[in-house]
């Protein structure tokens, strides 16, 4: 007999590599329970591990569906690197624009715990899934995860950069706070997700601590999809 953790594994199989795509609607409890020999409560828990992760959403009419995950949920890129090396989805690329050293501001000096104006490192990038730009996004280090991880210094996509950094620290990702508000694009950021005219999008401040408190990326992500979480690793 299946247990929770392996239905949810099952569908989320189904979710990452396409098999279920965004909108389509899975099976009804009694047909999980039927396939999978369970009780009806270890079926809705499975269900709700889904939900938890952003992975499906309920439906006023009592189903449930696949999400439009236009900007996947951190902790199911977490547990998919955990599971297989890789973070991005199935159909998702990542594409550097830039990197270097910037002058932090004000909004990433803070939540670095550093000086506004501090030097910090900064890789940009374009993800795309099914070749449609879906988030530009740029990702702050601070000093220690650079000296840990010195391949973040090259304009090459490692699509784990976190994963890497807590693995060479042989410390693991413990804590993520994500801040969204609106705002209107500014003319790199339109041009990078072929939006035209002056356009409202959503900007992400994402955060994420290591299990030691220590800050190991601040990201600001720029999307025009309305998302809105916050979740332990």
């Amino acid at each position: 007999m299946a247990g929770y953790a392996e239905i949810a594994r099952h569908f989320r199989r189904l979710i990452e590599s396409g098999g279920l795509k965004p909108g389509d609607r899975l099976p009804p409890l009694r047909e999980v329970m039927q396939e999978f020999g369970v009780a009806q409560q270890t079926a809705s828990r499975a269900y709700a591990k889904l939900r938890a992760e952003g992975l499906t959403t309920a439906t006023t009419g009592g189903g449930t569906v696949v999400t439009a995950h236009e900007s996947s949920n951190i902790r199911a890129r977490v547990t998919a690197y955990a599971a297989t090396g890789r973070a991005l989805g199935t159909d998702e690329t990542s594409r550097i624009v830039e990197v270097g050293t910037v002058p932090a501001d004000e909004t990433v000096a803070s939540r670095l715990g550093v000086e506004p104006g501090t030097p910090v490192h900064v890789r940009r990038r374009i993800v795309s899934r099914g070749g449609v730009p879906v988030h530009y996004s740029s990702s702050y280090y601070p000093a220690y995860v650079i000296e840990a991880v010195p391949e973040l210094t090259e304009p090459v996509s490692t699509g784990a950069s976190r994963e890497l950094a807590a693995e060479r620290l042989g410390v693991p990702q413990a804590q993520v706070l994500e801040e969204i508000s609106p705002r209107l694009a500014t003319a790199p950021e339109a041009e990078a997700l072929g939006l035209t005219g002056q356009v409202s999008v959503n900007q992400i401040v994402r955060t994420v601590w290591l299990a030691d408190s220590r800050t190991v990326e601040v990201g600001v992500k720029v999307t025009a999809i309305v998302l809105r979480y916050a979740t332990t690793l």
